[in-house]
């Protein structure tokens, strides 16, 4: 299905547009570096913008941050900065790793850079935070640490497939409570277009038999898989770890280290729910919604997976590849009459796999039957600056100049009577709210 270039290109930058409002109470009138920028940057900045991190400039001083004051105000305007790509204009707008300015706190820096971003007193500047160390884990000091062998990307050459394997360590059942795929280096982060992990058995011989139980995604900018409190996912004992990578030169040579840290329950605990991660309602080869982006247009394409179970929605991740500018989710009830209700919408740059882990009592909760409908929006033409060719028609694949569609989705199945029974403390809840 397509829709005009027109129409998709007032809703792509409409979504991205979100300007802040009027000045409020909580704008201050005169702001200064020292009062009001400074705690701004250091709760949602500079954790990368420091030395040593991924962004491409420091913002941890006055004399660090003056240079860059248009820019920053460009930036956080248009919501490019700091990266969350939710469409904050519909659906759910509670989220765990929300770390989104406010309206209050674009306006500040908006009416600090029109007024010629001063400094203010220096002595009010508070204290920088503290942080760990750049290559710390987001999950703390993991249980275990997974190191799969070095891979060495040639300078140029096609994309690399294929899968590497190691020992995982862990002799016994344990449930993981958290996990996360980090590539070892700068250089590493540029050359790993994404890795999927997973738990194989082996045969008597003790060689790898493949397949396994899927563990983990990490693309570009992604963040941390935290489970909520009551869910865990069991990591067999006496597995081997696969990494299936996707590799592609940057021009030098360069070793592609990728590490996988887990957490776990305490030995001998059972979560009350199993948490499972998977990518759905993809479009990609498929007889309904088949992706199909011509030459020099935007198209829209579609894919559908039906719950069997009730279920809690616990993630949303958007997955697409160059092309990719935005993405919804809908889930489509088994109600009469069919109600269908648009739960979100995301922007997508392709250098921030943005993982949107709902709040808990944010989270969506769906009845058995219900049906995930997922809508992809992908930009061929010559205005989308991250695309290579615009001459070019492209379909799916798996190479990066190729396209996907679909959403890596986190849940916990929920019998219909724990359905029920969260559904009725939602209403009472929000009863008391009120």
């Amino acid at each position: 299905m397509r829709i005009t270039t027109c129409l998709v290109a007032l809703l792509l930058c409409s979504a991205a547009l979100l300007l802040p409002g009027n000045v409020s109470a909580q704008v201050p009138e005169e702001p200064t570096f020292a009062t009001d920028i400074a705690p701004i940057l250091y709760r949602s900045c500079v954790n990368c913008h420091r030395p040593g991190q991924i962004a491409p400039m420091s913002l941890i001083n006055y004399r660090e941050v003056r240079p860059w004051a248009r820019s920053i105000k460009n930036k956080v305007e248009t919501r490019a900065m700091p990266p969350w790509h939710l469409d904050r204009r519909l659906g759910i707008q509670s989220f765990k790793n929300d770390p989104s300015l406010t309206d209050d706190e674009i306006s500040t820096i908006s009416s600090w850079v029109d007024n010629g971003a001063p400094q203010g007193n220096p002595a009010d500047t508070p204290m920088p935070p503290e942080f760990a160390p750049a290559d710390a884990w987001q999950i703390g000091e993991p249980d275990v640490v997974v190191t799969f062998p070095t891979y060495t990307v040639p300078a140029a050459g096609p994309d690399l497939f294929g899968d590497l394997f190691t020992e995982i360590g862990i002799e016994e059942d344990r449930y993981i409570t958290s996990i996360q795929t980090r590539p070892v280096g700068d250089k590493a982060r540029e050359v790993v277009h994404h890795a999927l992990s997973y738990a194989v058995e082996t045969d008597d011989a003790g060689d790898s038999m493949g397949g396994g139980l899927f563990l983990v995604e990490y693309a570009s900018g992604k963040q941390a898989e935290i489970y909520p409190p009551d869910s865990g996912l069991l990591l067999p004992g006496g597995t081997q770890a696969r990494l299936s990578y996707h590799l592609h030169s940057i021009g030098e040579e360069t070793d592609a280290n990728v590490e996988l840290g887990i957490n776990f329950l305490p030995k001998g605990t059972e979560p009350k729910h199993i948490r499972y991660s998977s990518q759905l309602g993809g479009s990609q080869g498929q007889t309904i919604g088949v992706l199909d982006v011509p030459a020099g247009e935007i198209a829209r394409s579609d894919g559908y997976t039906r719950f069997n179970k009730a279920a809690r929605i616990t993630m949303f991740q958007p997955h697409m590849h160059m092309l990719g500018k935005y993405q919804c989710i809908e889930f489509i009830y088994p109600t009469q009459p069919v109600r269908a209700e648009t739960v979100n919408c995301a922007g997508f740059d392709y250098n921030w796999h943005m993982n949107y882990n709902y709040a808990d009592d944010a989270a969506p909760l769906i009845p058995a039957g219900t049906i995930l409908h997922v809508t992809s929006w992908h930009d061929n033409s010559s205005a989308n600056r991250g695309n290579i060719d615009p001459k070019n028609w492209v379909g799916s694949g798996g190479r990066t100049i190729d396209e996907m569609g679909f959403a890596w989705i986190g849940w916990t199945d929920l019998s219909d009577e724990e359905y029920e029974a969260e559904v009725a403390a939602r209403a009472k809840a929000r009863e008391t709210d009120d």
